[in-house]
């Protein structure tokens, strides 16, 4: 299928919205209930071990002791003092977490987090490093709000998915966006550009269902950014001001061509293997190392969960799905990660399950949502998976638990609604069949929301 997010309701077009962007930040706190929120920026998802364990040491010694990542592949910071913001920002530019103040919240950039690791396919370090530097060189980009994104896809479909402002799709397998070295070599200039032939990409606007050729892509994102800024008007988002893209296409010259087909496959915890181990493959053509996917129950880590996380090599890759790629882990870490309370079986209740924060860290929700969706996955299953031959069985929908009528962090597509309709009380619904509703206890809730996982 095409990349294109199947959004369960259109967005509405507004030339502006007329209040801020409250989107928070690193330096830019939101106070919720429960302490100081921080939203730390992590480009394409990239964190070294060292800038992994500084954040783990900032959740233990300034805030409640545990991380989240959000469906940006971003980290946030909870239960900090009201007063912490300066000491937090201190520790994030000292470990390169924070490297322009003026742009702290529009770096929200997400890349195939398999990228290089799986197969012969692009890698993306390069992309990400270079649009970062040219978002953090423009005046204008500051004016962007702390809601638009940037996807860069390696070809296979997964974050091209996501509903992002301007997403780059690599051209093909065989074109890749780096030349094999680690994307620390090179030398960067101001503009973020690399020695060497800029590589091409198909870039695509918002929700368009078209895309263009442009010859390189994180200078082609940039001049989408700053024309949408001048577009705008107030809006955050370009699929706001710019739903079909013919604005920002007659701004920039851009000719239109079809969208590639995709599979949109995301990636699933447990191993994955690299293409070509062992057998003699090109390291310069993308051949991967393979490694581990861990998932985080509703995205949050404790310091302790992190850090065994962050141990287990140089890198880890936040993904926007509550997981985290370890290139190059191996197998036999998987029943330690497992025993700390980490996802690592893909066939658990457990995955694609989301929920928001609900309470006591919100004061709209009407639940303590995470307790009562947490009650209802580890519950054994009641519901037999559907007969069929062996490997048919489809997936279970993902399924979003929320506190309110808001449904923050909800997926896009098919899913099931799991909203909160007093302190017991839950309506589930099917995001593809909203007049049928179930109302239920919490304690009748597993079996239902198990039940309406496997309605496909």
């Amino acid at each position: 299928m095409s990349p294109a997010p199947a959004a369960s309701e259109p967005a509405p077009v507004r030339a502006g919205r007329g209040r801020d962007d409250a989107c928070p930040g690193a330096l830019r706190l939101h106070q919720a209930d429960d302490g100081a929120l921080a939203r730390v920026r992590v480009p394409g998802g990239l964190l070294s071990a060292d800038q992994a364990l500084a954040l783990a040491r900032a959740a233990e010694e300034l805030g409640d002791g545990a991380l989240e990542t959000t469906s940006r592949g971003n980290v946030q910071l909870r239960g900090l003092a009201g007063d912490a913001g300066a000491e937090l920002a201190a520790r994030l530019g000292a470990v390169g977490l924070l490297p322009s103040l003026p742009h702290d919240r529009v770096r929200n950039i997400v890349a195939s987090p398999l990228a290089g690791l799986d197969g012969p396919g692009p890698a993306l370090r390069d992309w990400v490093h270079q649009l970062d530097a040219l978002l953090c060189a423009s005046d204008v980009a500051r004016q962007l709000s702390g809601r638009f994104l940037f996807a860069l896809d390696d070809g296979r479909g997964d974050v091209a998915s996501l509903d992002a402002d301007v997403t780059l799709i690599a051209r093909t397998a065989g074109h890749g966006v780096e030349d094999g070295r680690d994307g620390h070599g090179g030398g960067h200039g101001e503009d973020g550009r690399q020695g060497g032939a800029a590589p091409g990409a198909l870039l695509r606007l918002g929700r368009a269902d078209w895309c263009a050729e442009v010859p390189h892509g994180p200078r082609a994102a940039l001049a989408v950014a700053e024309a949408f800024v001048a577009l705008a008007d107030g809006a955050w988002r370009v699929r706001e001001a710019d739903p079909d893209g013919a604005a920002l296409a007659g701004r920039l010259g851009l000719e239109r061509r079809p969208l590639p087909e995709s599979t949109g496959a995301r990636p699933v915890v447990g191993t994955f293997a690299g293409a070509g181990a062992g057998a003699g493959a090109d390291a310069g053509a993308g051949a991967g190392p393979g490694g581990l996917v861990v998932g985080l129950r509703f995205g949050r880590a404790s310091a302790r969960q992190w850090r065994a996380l962050a141990s287990a090599g140089d890198e880890l890759r936040v993904t926007p799905w509550r997981s985290v790629v370890l290139p190059g882990a191996g197998a036999g870490l998987l029943p330690e990660l497992a025993a700390l309370g980490l996802r690592t079986d893909p066939a658990s209740p457990w995955e694609r399950a989301t929920a928001c924060t609900g309470a006591p860290g919100c004061a709209k929700s009407l639940a303590d949502v995470r307790a009562d969706a947490a009650a209802a996955l580890d519950l054994p299953p009641t519901v037999p998976p559907p007969a069929g031959p062996p490997g048919a069985a489809r997936p279970a929908l993902p399924v979003h638990w929320s506190g309110c009528a808001r449904r923050c962090g909800h997926p896009v597509g098919h899913w099931v609604d799991v909203l909160a309709t007093g302190p017991t009380g839950y309506r589930i619904t099917d995001s593809q069949l909203p007049d049928g509703a179930t109302e239920v206890t919490t304690q009748q809730m597993a079996a239902a929301v198990a039940a309406a996982r496997r309605t496909t």
